[in-house]
């Protein structure tokens, strides 16, 4: 009973725990006084610069458009975010928006032959519309 008690008190020492009144039960570890924080430097490098360009995947890498899609976005290949941008940039410097409701464009003729002949699409409709026009 000694050796147990013995061995008790070197790891429960009141220096290091404190027994609450309320509860007899639990052991609240107090913080150690004698431990000193050390900071370290460390040292941050720039990371090294890719060596070759990261190719172009999915919808930014260039793909051949139809000749109809051509006469209005104006090269042969282009990536798809491009050719959207080129759409709507055609798409207002003609003022082809409906004055009431921007949300809907009234084709002219170049714009018809890409959106299947349609008069008025809505501006959702356009992603859809220009996936065949792509090869």
């Amino acid at each position: 009973m000694a050796a147990s008690s013995a061995f008790l008190s070197t790891f429960i020492s009141p220096q290091t725990v404190s027994f609450s009144p309320k509860s007899s039960s639990s052991l609240r570890l107090l913080p150690p006084t004698s431990v000193r924080m050390v900071r370290t430097v460390t040292l941050a490098t720039a990371s090294q610069p890719a060596t070759s360009p990261r190719t172009p995947r999915g919808i930014m890498k260039p793909r051949r458009v139809t000749p109809e899609m051509q006469d209005v976005v104006g090269v042969p290949e282009i990536p798809r975010t491009q050719a959207l941008k080129q759409i709507w940039a055609y798409i207002k410097e003609h003022n082809l928006q409906d004055p009431e409701n921007k949300k809907i464009i009234n084709c002219d003729e170049k714009l018809k032959k890409i959106f299947g002949g349609k008069d008025r699409i809505g501006f959702l409709e356009i992603a859809g519309l220009i996936s065949p026009h792509f090869l």
